[in-house]
C-alpha cells in the first residue's frame, strides 16, 4: 500500500496537519492499518521536497504545520488512482513458500501443516465476519476492508484445498509412506 499516495488523497480534502493524517487516514483504512505519526511526517516532508505538497511554515512556537497539496500532487494522485497494480510477478507469499520448502524436508507431513494452516484461516474469517457483524451500516471503510479480507483469505483455504488434493492425487503411496515414516519415528 502506497502511504504517500494515500496522504495525498487525505490532502486533496484540504488542508491538514500531521497527526489529523495520521488519525483520517487510520480511520479511513478500516483502523486496521495502525500508522507511525513518524512515518506521516516523514512522507510528508519527502512529498513536499518533491514538490506534492506545501506546508504553511507556522512561525509560532507550539503551533502545528499545516500541509496541502500542489497541483503536482493532484496530478500524482490521479495518475496513480488510475493505474492498475503491477499483477505480472507473482508476489512472494510465506505461506507458499512454507509449502514449497516443507515438501522436501524429511519427516514432514505437508498435508498436516496445509491443515493447520486452513484451521488458523478458518478462524480468522470467522472473526471477520463477526466484526462486519457488529460494524455500523455507516462504517463503510471496515466494512470494506473486512470483505476484502474475507474474500482474501477465503482464496487462500482454497488454494491450500487445492494444494493438498494435488498432493494426496500425485503422491498418494509416498505420502501415506512418508506419513508412516513419521509416525514411527515418534
Amino acid at each position: 500500500m502506497s502511504v504517500r499516495h494515500a496522504l495525498l488523497a487525505l490532502l486533496s480534502e484540504g488542508p491538514k496537519y500531521g497527526l489529523q493524517l495520521r488519525q483520517e487516514f487510520e480511520a479511513r483504512t478500516g483502523e486496521v492499518w495502525p500508522l507511525n505519526v513518524g512515518q506521516v511526517y516523514t512522507t510528508v516532508q519527502r512529498l513536499e521536497r518533491d514538490g506534492l505538497v506545501v506546508s504553511d511554515d507556522a512561525e509560532e512556537p507550539g503551533s502545528q504545520k499545516s500541509y496541502r497539496i500542489t497541483e503536482a500532487g493532484g496530478e500524482e494522485l490521479r495518475a496513480w488512482l488510475a493505474t492498475p497494480p503491477a499483477a505480472d510477478v507473482p508476489p512472494r507469499d510465506e505461506l507458499v513458500i512454507k509449502v514449497l520448502v516443507a515438501l522436501r524436508v524429511p519427516g514432514v507431513r505437508v498435508t498436516a501443516i496445509l491443515q493447520a494452516h486452513r484451521k488458523h484461516l478458518i478462524e480468522t474469517m470467522s472473526r471477520y465476519a463477526r466484526l462486519k457483524e457488529e460494524a455500523g451500516p455507516d462504517d463503510v471503510g471496515l466494512l470494506l476492508v473486512a470483505d476484502a479480507e474475507l474474500f482474501r483469505l477465503e482464496a487462500t483455504v482454497r488454494w491450500l484445498d487445492a494444494a493438498d488434493a494435488r498432493l494426496r492425487h500425485l503422491q498418494p503411496a509416498e505420502g501415506a509412506a512418508a506419513e508412516r515414516t513419521a509416525e514411527a519415528a515418534r
